[in-house]
């Protein structure tokens, strides 16, 4: 008579390796992880007039203007500015946390999802 329940043809054994790849891919999303947090992404806008550059945990670490963009009668150029080079400066965050999640899982889609990359 067959045992009911359990997992029938070694299925433990099999389960045990999964548990340890599992593991092993959190490790290895946890050091990336801190990897981006460590980088720097820097972005201009105006033809380098605005630069501004920000960490992998997508705080702005720096803002450089050149004097020819700062005039007082025009604030929202330079506001425009300022703003498109930190957007790009995060988008260059999110595509460098993809780029790290896909070689980590061998784009199986699904995994990833929700750890904060």
């Amino acid at each position: 008579m067959a045992k009911r329940g359990g997992f029938p043809g070694g299925m433990p054994g099999n389960m045990n390796n999964l548990m340890k790849q599992a593991q092993r891919m959190q490790k290895q999303m946890e050091e990336s992880q801190k990897e981006l947090e460590e980088k720097e992404f820097t972005a201009s806008a105006g033809g380098g007039a605005v630069e501004v550059t920000v960490s992998g945990k997508k705080l702005v670490t720096k803002v450089k203007l050149s004097e020819e963009v700062v005039d007082p009668d025009d604030i929202e150029m330079l506001e425009d500015l300022i703003m498109a080079a930190t957007n790009e400066a995060f988008r260059q965050v999110e595509e460098e946390a993809s780029s790290s999640m896909t070689k980590l899982t061998g784009g199986m889609g699904g995994l990833g999802g929700g750890f904060g990359f």
